[in-house]
């Protein structure tokens, strides 16, 4: 059988980059530079015409304005993770193996993958990696690992909502990778997230087979461990 060729994003021979890394199949990245454009930019004529055909779809005044709240809502999150260090986001759509199947159809699983730049006290990466996690509440089920880019911790938080707050009454389960960099100064964060708290043991095993692609030089070869994954980088940081 012919092996699955790979896909490689344009950003891989990017002289700026500073981390490289590859997404599973099922993840969408989102384009932050298009859905977040600088004012008076060619971004946002861009994204203006990217909307147009689905406002004028709409049925009526009212959905055109519930479409539009929805994207400003959707530009408030990602510039709120922006701001504090987010560097890519992707959204991931999977079909659920186990619960959904007896009834003639899987559930549709959602998730949110981002990387994240977090400043650090210069320390050994090892000690870098273990302060992550503990110096935080809420961290559980903490995994020490040796990855190819380096030291790592692996946890999990969970986040209920406020009633304050504007989101569904729904457990948010997080589960984190924290990755020294090699120049001991600052750290880059995989957060999985969703919703489907019962997959816990699944999206964990998908964010260390992430954790476990991430270089912090370019990669010299993708080999066959790599096939069926698409090797991106984030911008830089």
């Amino acid at each position: 059988m012919t092996a699955p060729a790979i896909l490689l994003h344009e950003s891989l021979n990017d002289p700026l980059a500073e981390l490289w890394f590859a997404e599973p199949a099922g993840f969408t990245a989102l384009p932050l530079d298009a859905l977040l454009p600088a004012p008076d930019s060619a971004a946002v004529d861009g994204l203006r015409a990217a909307t147009a055909p689905l406002l004028d779809s709409a049925p009526d005044d009212l959905a055109r304005q519930q479409f539009m709240a929805h994207i400003a809502t959707g530009q408030r999150m990602l510039a709120a993770l922006r701001d504090v260090g987010m560097v890519h986001c992707a959204i991931g759509l999977h079909r659920d193996d186990v619960e959904g199947a007896d009834v003639g159809g899987r559930l549709l699983l959602l998730s949110f993958f981002t990387i994240s730049w977090c400043e650090s006290n210069v320390a050994p990466r090892g000690v870098t990696a273990a302060r992550a996690v503990t110096s935080a509440e809420g961290h559980t089920d903490v995994e020490f690992l040796e990855l190819p880019c380096g030291p790592a911790a692996l946890s999990e938080r969970m986040v209920r909502p406020s009633d304050a707050a504007d989101l569904a009454p729904q457990s948010l389960l997080q589960i984190h990778a924290h990755l020294p960099h090699p120049d001991c100064r600052r750290l880059a964060v995989l957060t999985l997230s969703t919703t489907a708290v019962a997959r816990r043991s699944e999206y964990r095993v998908i964010l260390r087979q992430i954790a476990e692609t991430v270089r912090f030089e370019p990669p010299a070869e993708i080999g066959p461990a790599a096939r069926k994954e698409v090797a991106r980088r984030p911008p830089h940081g």
